[in-house]
């Protein structure tokens, strides 16, 4: 990889493993509507002038019935779970449960059709990063069974990414991801807009809460989404996948440093496992498939 590459796909795992600090400190004011409308909003705005620039929004729009369902998959569903799970939950670990996504987007390749998904090296990972999920779950839900539902979410919301991408890569093959995603983002903050109109503040929030929703939009949406492009464009889709490696590691530690969360069981277990686990799932092995 060259340095470039190195540069950007850095950049990407830091600003994607941000996000979960920043909804950690706006759901201490926000409702979780309110968060997720202003995300959308400031990343449309941000997304939509460099897809026209990049004169692919009207080669997009053809495929607006697979954008509507892209947008409630990877968007409206995860956001809203995700944000609200950190009500309960630690920055960290809901990091760690979105790091298995790799492992679900495997389970639904082998359902539409590709045969690699059913590699010996693959399912080992799946078994693997399965088995963190559930000690993650289980030393958590012991811990406090009242984070059962919100655990619930974060997995749900992470197997709603990896239908979403697993979907859309195959209706619309070949359209640019910063049109779609510019498009997916305006549709969604549409739908949020009533919900965060009906749950808006009745103060001016904090400038931490302030700072942390204009971090979720500018960084984490619009910037991490269009770096993100620039570096599939860079290294190929293959090892851009990788990073969902580091952004967990980021999101680990900036809630241990920053937030002063506590290294608990459930991360020094389920780290290393969840990780591993993604890693091998969504390796692509050279050799042939095992059969069926």
């Amino acid at each position: 990889m060259s340095r470039k590459g190195w540069l950007l796909f850095s950049l990407v795992g830091l600003l994607w493993g941000t996000p979960y600090l920043f909804m950690k400190v706006a759901v201490e004011e926000l409702s979780t509507p309110m968060i997720v409308f202003s995300r959308l909003l400031i990343g449309a705005a941000l997304l939509i002038p460099l897809a026209m620039r990049e004169g692919s929004l009207k080669q997009a729009l053809p495929y607006w019935r697979y954008i509507l369902l892209y947008a409630v998959l990877e968007m409206v569903i995860p956001w809203s779970l995700i944000t609200s799970s950190q009500r309960d939950l630690s920055s960290g670990v809901v990091a760690l449960l979105v790091a298995t996504v790799p492992i679900w987007a495997t389970l639904f390749a082998h359902q539409t059709g590709d045969s690699t998904a059913a590699h010996r090296i693959r399912i080992i990972g799946i078994v693997i990063g399965l088995i963190g999920i559930s000690l993650i779950v289980g030393i958590e839900s012991l811990s406090d069974f009242g984070n059962f539902g919100a655990l619930a979410q974060v997995l749900i919301a992470s197997v709603s990414y990896a239908w979403a991408v697993n979907m859309i890569t195959r209706k619309a093959p070949g359209v640019s991801g910063l049109a779609i995603n510019g498009i997916a983002m305006t549709i969604s903050s549409v739908i949020f807009a009533p919900f965060a109109f009906l749950s808006r503040p009745e103060s001016m929030p904090s400038l931490d809460v302030t700072l942390a929703t204009l971090g979720l939009g500018i960084l984490c949406s619009g910037m991490a989404f269009w770096i993100f492009f620039l570096v599939l464009a860079e290294i190929g889709p293959a090892r851009a996948s990788l990073v969902v490696y580091p952004n967990t590691a980021v999101a680990v530690i900036l809630g241990i440093i920053i937030l002063s969360e506590p290294i608990t069981l459930a991360i020094l277990i389920g780290l290393p496992l969840v990780l591993i686990g993604s890693y091998f799932a969504s390796r692509r092995p050279s050799a042939q498939p095992i059969p069926a």
